[in-house]
């Protein structure tokens, strides 16, 4: 007696709640909305990524590059040369770059260790390849890794680890001296998947990307992304960097014309704009401290940030909250999913958008 297509479901893959990105803007055209919530670009994206996609469009009839190598060249350069071309990989997104490095690295009941609050796609994803998810949350009330947590939940079976810095929702990250201990404690046959898709905002003095551990041949992938800094998020481009064995492991499972071509030309472009790239880090490093400066006003509680968003505990249960503030042209994102219950994610706009956010701000009147 036949069983059923479901009998061949694999169970890990049975229904579950999925990751579920921000909200786009509504289509309601009468009233300006200020869409802070999806942590994109304040000041929208590159010129001369925009020009290189113009350009880009005069090819869409032929195949794109069949790899990534000349958007994995211009890594070197911006990387300083300090990194070969076969050390970077180039995707769909940071998020596709996740999932290809998980595919790669697990098997059903390896475990996957990461920290709630925490970008949902470390726990979804790793579902998708049976492993066993192990959370170490954060510490708080400051949201600090617990990195000797990590350590202690360590076992044979331990692949992957995640660390993010700054970490999303969060804005958090990990200092220098305690990732050099880190690395020094944990197993020489464990991966560590470090996002770093915030770095360029991160102006702590210990802050840290994986570059350091890289050149040093440690068991570490850089995870990137085109999405904040470039204003690309609507092309969809990531890329990772690490050692020259891992990435070329990795580069297997790499598929030929993964790239659209205008992805890939506007890549190099916004690469080269180091312009707007200033503009875009000078605009939220600006906008951090305005808000930051407001919320003390206003007696609201915040965690420092060291990314393009803050993480607040709302004057208003959470989805009060972001209701009124929806009525007033703001549109924030509550963070319960990512595993911070009761909390609100505000992306750092540009000057009208931070200003729209305070005067919304300034006419709720607070619990008892």
């Amino acid at each position: 007696m036949s069983k059923g297509i479901e009998s061949i479901f694999k169970p890990y893959l049975q229904p579950k709640k999925a990751y579920e990105g921000g909200k786009g803007l509504p289509t309601d055209k009468g009233k300006k909305i200020y869409k802070l919530s999806s942590n994109e670009n304040p000041i929208g994206q590159s010129p001369k990524a925009k020009l290189a996609i113009i350009k880009a469009i005069e090819k869409l009839d032929i195949y794109p590059d069949q790899t990534d190598i000349r958007l994995r060249e211009a890594l070197v350069k911006d990387f300083n040369n300090q990194l070969t071309e076969d050390q970077f990989i180039c995707g769909n997104s940071g998020s596709e770059l996740i999932d290809m490095i998980l595919r790669a690295f697990i098997q059903e009941g390896d475990e996957v260790i990461y920290s709630n609050p925490c970008f949902l796609p470390y726990s979804v994803f790793s579902r998708w390849y049976g492993a066993q998810q192990v959370d170490v949350p954060l510490l708080e009330p400051d949201y600090r890794f617990d990195l000797d947590g990590i350590c202690n939940a360590i076992t044979d079976r331990t692949k992957i680890i995640f660390l993010t810095s700054p970490n999303n929702p969060t804005g958090s990250y990990i200092p220098k001296s305690i990732l050099d201990a880190f690395f020094n404690s944990i197993p020489d046959n464990i991966l560590v998947v470090y996002d770093e898709v915030y770095r360029h905002f991160a102006d702590a003095e210990d802050y840290a990307t994986a570059l350091d551990y890289v050149k040093e041949r440690r068991n570490i992938v850089g995870i990137n992304s085109f999405s904040k800094t470039y204003g690309l998020a609507g092309q969809r481009i990531g890329y990772c960097y690490s050692t020259q064995k891992i990435a070329q492991y990795i580069r297997q499972i790499h598929k030929p014309f993964l790239l659209p071509i205008t992805s890939i030309e506007a890549g190099i472009g916004a690469l080269e704009d180091i312009a707007f790239i200033d503009k875009t880090v000078t605009t939220v490093l600006e906008g951090r401290n305005y808000l930051a400066n407001a919320f003390q006003r206003l007696g609201i509680r915040f965690w420092p940030t060291q990314a393009n968003f803050f993480l607040i505990d709302p004057p208003l249960p959470e989805f009060e909250f972001t209701d009124f503030l929806m009525e007033e042209g703001v549109m924030v994102r509550p963070v319960s999913q990512f595993g911070a219950p009761g909390k609100v994610r505000i992306t750092i706009g540009d000057e009208e958008a931070n200003k729209a956010l305070v005067s919304a701000l300034e006419k709720i009147k607070p619990r008892n």
